[in-house]
C-alpha cells in the first residue's frame, strides 16, 4: 500500500464506525479485510455463514475474528436473507457478499417484501486508483447493467455522480464512451452521449459535466484530446467514464488492473445501503478498498 493510496483511504474513514453484515463468511480475503477495515477504525461486522466453518477458517488463516458477531446460518440462501435482513432491519449499513454466489445475494437484495432494493436502477460503480499517476477514475457499469439504453444510462450516470460526490469530487466529469468523438446516426453509443451531453446542458442531470461522444484516449489522456483536436469540456480529465455495455466495461477493467498499477474498489449503488459484491478472485486489498468506499456513502 503506497502512502498516496493509504492517506486516500484513511481520508475516507467515517466519524462512526459503520457496521458491516458479511454474507458466506469462509472467504478468507474478506475476513482479512474486514478485519483490517475494523483496525483502521471503519467497520465492525456480523458474520453470516455456518460457524464452525467460518471459525476454522479463520484460525487456519491466523486471523483474529473475536470482536465480531457470527450468525449461524446452514446454506447460501439463508446466509443471503440473513445479512440482507441485517441491513433491512437497521442492524449493519453495509452488505458484503463472501464465498456465496452472487444471484443468492442479489435475489435476496430484490425480493419485494423482505429486500433492501430501492427506487432507482441498481447498478456497480468502480474506483480504480492509480499510485503512479496520484489518480482515481469511477467507472459505470463493469458488473450488473449489461446493455443500458439512455434511459438506462441516465440511471447509471446519476448513480455514479452521487457516489462521486460521496468520494469528495464536487462536480465530476462524466465521459460517456464511445468509439469515436464525433455523431455517427449508425452508432448507437454516439446518439446516448450527445443525448446525456443536452441533458445535461439543460440541467436534467445536474451535478456534474458531461461532454460526449467522446473515446477513451481523449477522456483519460491531455496529449490524446489536444492532438485530436477535441474542443470539449473533457481534456483527458474525466472522473467518471461511463461504458455503453458491460463487455467494453469489464474487461476495461480488467486490463487495467492486469496490464498497469491500478487498484480496484468497487460499490453496488441503488440500494438502501451500499453492496460490496467483489470477486472471490479479488485481493484482501482490493476488498478493503471497496468497504472504505462503502463507508462514504
Amino acid at each position: 500500500m503506497t502512502s498516496n493510496f493509504y492517506e486516500m483511504i484513511l481520508s475516507m474513514r467515517p466519524q462512526k464506525m459503520r457496521t458491516v453484515a458479511l454474507a458466506g463468511a469462509t472467504d478468507p480475503n474478506a475476513i482479512a479485510a474486514i478485519v483490517a477495515a475494523h483496525e483502521m477504525g471503519f467497520v465492525n461486522a456480523i458474520l453470516c455463514g455456518v460457524k464452525s466453518e467460518i471459525q476454522n477458517i479463520a484460525d487456519k488463516n491466523n486471523i483474529d475474528i473475536s470482536d465480531f458477531e457470527i450468525i449461524d446460518c446452514t446454506d447460501d440462501v439463508s446466509i443471503a436473507q440473513t445479512a440482507v435482513s441485517l441491513v433491512r432491519d437497521g442492524r449493519a449499513d453495509i452488505l458484503m457478499k463472501g464465498l456465496i454466489h452472487t444471484a443468492d445475494i442479489l435475489r435476496a437484495v430484490l425480493n419485494r417484501e423482505t429486500g433492501i432494493r430501492g427506487d432507482g436502477i441498481l447498478s456497480h460503480v468502480s474506483v480504480l486508483y492509480s499510485p503512479s499517476r496520484n489518480r482515481r477514475i469511477f467507472l459505470t457499469d463493469i458488473a450488473m447493467v449489461m446493455y443500458p439504453d439512455l434511459e438506462k444510462k441516465i440511471g447509471l450516470v446519476k448513480n455514479a455522480v452521487s457516489f462521486a460526490h460521496h468520494m469528495g469530487v464536487e462536480c465530476p466529469r462524466v465521459a460517456p464512451l464511445c468509439a469515436v468523438e464525433t455523431l455517427n446516426p449508425a452508432m448507437q453509443a454516439t446518439l446516448d452521449a450527445a443525448a446525456l451531453h443536452e441533458k445535461n446542458a439543460s440541467g436534467e442531470i445536474g451535478g456534474c459535466i458531461i461532454s460526449g461522444p467522446i473515446s477513451f484516449d481523449i477522456a483519460v489522456s491531455a496529449s490524446a484530446a489536444m492532438a485530436k483536436g477535441y474542443m470539449g469540456p473533457i481534456q483527458g480529465d474525466a472522473d467518471i467514464l461511463l461504458f455503453d455495455n458491460i463487455e467494453a466495461g469489464n474487461n476495461t477493467i480488467k486490463a487495467m488492473v492486469q496490464f498497469g498499477d491500478w487498484l480496484f474498489g468497487g460499490v453496488v449503488i441503488g440500494a438502501r445501503a451500499p453492496i460490496v459484491l467483489n470477486s472471490r478472485s479479488d485481493s484482501d486489498l482490493s476488498k478493503l478498498f471497496s468497504i472504505c468506499c462503502a463507508c462514504t456513502m
